[in-house]
């Protein structure tokens, strides 16, 4: 876990994604609609990302992309950020980790 862990030190936001994942495409979408300009790791593109896909699959990320942290933490995939966006506690939850500041 320290590849991931050094990967996403000091981002407000990171997200794990593959360039193919529609999912990951929504919560990119969904994400930079708020204005935050979210560090975006495509597995499938970048040399390491089998050994970081292991990682967040042992992290708990299932399936592992996309895998959301805001302000250096987990956050989940798709239906965990999708279910803060519901409860409307998104919002919060950037403005905390200074990804967005209105």
């Amino acid at each position: 876990m320290d590849v991931v862990t050094s990967m996403v030190a000091d981002r407000p936001v990171v997200i794990f994604s593959r360039t193919t994942c529609c999912m990951s495409h929504t919560i990119k979408t969904l994400i930079n609609g708020f204005g935050a300009n979210p560090t975006v790791y495509e597995l499938d593109e970048i040399q390491n990302g089998q050994q970081v896909e292991r990682e967040l699959q042992q992290m708990g990320c299932n399936p592992s992309v996309p895998a959301v942290f805001i302000g250096q933490r987990l956050v989940g995939g798709a239906n965990q950020v999708m279910s803060l966006q519901l409860r409307n506690q998104l919002v919060p939850l950037l403005k905390s980790a200074r990804a967005i500041w209105i």
